[in-house]
């Protein structure tokens, strides 16, 4: 396979590429839907472009509960087929990505009054085991009081009557995304961010044979000419068929869903906790390095969609939340350490009532041949991906079939999930002769798979440059400049990284060497140099304060 580069050093050469080539699929988003896409196309030799408006996955797919969902409130609504497909679906993320998918036990507490009643939960879970074919030592278990309490001490006891214990799989949803479009990019693909659609290109049929952009970086416009493209926009997919003339019969209708992030310290939360509240929502309180984490909030939204905030409402109602759940913690505004909100599109069908919005994928073909996927979730966008790419080699008469489902994402070549924990500790160990802790090695061989010696061999240049950042600070932004194709310190901080949101003090001390640092490899002008700081430091307010 040809090594091609995913460095933002490249990114003149990646545009002369699309300028200059006939491509068989253009996709437009850069979340985990048009990634998916990409992959499974390009491993089954089509010739993809992606091109993505801000950041990849900086839409919905970096803004997600981070879970890796088996489906459990589905069998809710009894929607058998979801759950079985979705749980089939989990364990081949898992084992295509380990590093960035870890199992995780969720403790469900089942209250006298609560949504789910004991009986039906453990009938529930069993069911769930079955038709999402959990692996034996990860099947539910259902707890007495005592054992729900001793899983978690913090809980409601008033009306507790026990607990269902049954496994989720936590992963990072940016790097999932980017790992599995690094992937992509390995297959031939030429993918670029900040690159916006500003219209179609038809032929004389009125067929959609491209497409006219913008990139966002230097205002440059050009064309870029391929057989089928693809609308996997994600929030944004109206307004490409607003542009294509087709949006009717089905619209999308926007959720938002909002996270907030607190110290271990003041939510020693030990386990992992699904629970309901009065209004009938579900809320996922997570433990995660040292944090805790606590969402989602679902409240229909025609805001700003490129950047969608917490509001105090929003904080009001989850705080409320843990304090009706877990009655000792008592946390307040000024404990919010970081948030981040997501808009979620759904479907809407015109003439239906708004209860019957759909959570599903769909996929649509407009008169012009724009084919336009929305919808869905991200343990389902191999599968999805798989779907859509069917229907395009359908078209183009270039029959294979997909390969992802054995296919490692970026980083996962480790030999499947069982050899995960052996690689962790034989890398944290090498890591020592790069001078790194063994316990910044183990973090960084968990964060990157197969790709942390690539990672580790940076800190010699972090040693060359005389970075003022930690060396493992300086080894991934160096490794996100030139292998991760981070354009930005939002980028890096955010979506390369999370660590604007799981630490965000760290970030705020780091933050004027990242510049420098970005300043320095990517050649920037006082007025990019300016530019981009303001940016991070408007995110990094507004990640704490919202809106």
């Amino acid at each position: 396979m040809t090594t091609h580069t995913f460095s933002s050093l490249d990114r003149s050469d990646g545009i002369r590429k699309l300028q200059q080539t006939k491509y068989d699929l253009i996709i437009v988003g850069g979340g985990i839907t048009g990634a998916g896409i990409a992959l499974d196309a390009a491993s089954r030799g089509l010739k993809v472009a992606l091109v993505e408006m801000q950041d990849f996955a900086a839409g919905t797919s970096s803004r997600s509960t981070k879970l890796v969902h088996g489906g459990l409130r589905y069998l809710k609504q009894f929607q058998i087929g979801v759950v079985a497909e979705v749980g089939k679906e989990r364990a081949i993320v898992y084992e295509n990505g380990p590093h960035v998918t870890t199992p995780e036990w969720m403790l469900l507490p089942i209250y006298k009054d609560g949504t789910f009643g004991k009986f039906s939960t453990s009938i529930g879970l069993r069911v769930y085991d079955f038709l999402a074919g959990v692996v034996k030592k990860e099947r539910r278990k259902m707890l007495s009081v005592k054992q729900t309490l001793e899983k978690e001490p913090l809980l409601k006891r008033d009306g507790l009557v026990g607990g269902g214990h049954y496994v989720e799989y936590r992963t990072d949803d940016a790097r999932l995304t980017i790992e599995v479009l690094k992937k992509a990019v390995e297959f031939g693909t030429t993918a670029l961010n900040y690159t916006k659609v500003t219209a179609f290109q038809y032929d004389e049929n009125k067929r959609v044979q491209g497409i006219e952009v913008a990139d966002q970086l230097t205002g440059e416009t050009y064309a870029i000419s391929g057989s089928i493209v693809v609308n996997a926009a994600g929030p944004w997919v109206d307004q490409l068929r607003e542009m294509d003339r087709s949006k009717t019969g089905k619209v999308l209708k926007l959720s938002k869903g909002v996270h907030i992030v607190l110290d271990k310290s003041v939510f020693p939360l030990q386990q992992a906790v699904y629970f309901d509240t009065p209004d009938g929502r579900m809320i996922f309180a997570i433990p995660r390095n040292g944090k805790t984490y606590v969402g989602t909030t679902d409240t229909f939204y025609d805001g700003n969609i490129t950047n969608p905030k917490m509001t105090e409402a929003d904080r009001t109602y989850l705080l409320e939340a843990i304090d009706r759940q877990f009655p000792d913690v008592q946390v307040t505004a000024e404990d919010v350490e970081s948030s981040w909100a997501g808009v979620r599109p759904l479907i809407y069908e015109e003439g239906k009532n708004a209860s019957e919005i759909s959570r599903k994928d769909e996929i649509w073909t407009s008169p012009s041949g724009l084919i336009t996927i929305a919808g869905g979730k991200l343990t389902g966008y191999r599968k999805m991906a798989e779907t859509v790419v069917d229907v395009v080699s359908n078209q183009l008469d270039k029959k294979v079939e997909s390969k992802t489902k054995t296919l490692p994402i970026s980083g996962g070549d480790i030999g499947g999930s069982e050899k995960l924990s052996d690689f962790v500790a034989k890398k944290a160990r090498q890591s020592l002769t790069y001078g790194f802790t063994e316990e910044e090695g183990n973090m960084l061989a968990k964060w990157y798979g197969s790709n942390v010696d690539e990672v580790f061999r940076y800190s010699k240049r972090v040693d060359e440059l005389q970075l003022k950042i930690s060396k493992v600070t300086g080894a991934q932004l160096l490794y996100a400049i030139y292998h991760e194709n981070a354009v930005t310190p939002v980028d890096f901080l955010y979506r390369r990284t999370s660590k604007a949101l799981f630490r965000h003090a760290d970030s705020i001390e780091e933050k004027e060497e990242v510049i420098q640092v970005m300043s320095k490899v990517l050649q920037w002008s006082e007025d990019e140099k300016m530019k981009y700081a303001k940016e991070l430091e408007t995110e990094l307010h507004d990640t704490v304060r919202g809106e």
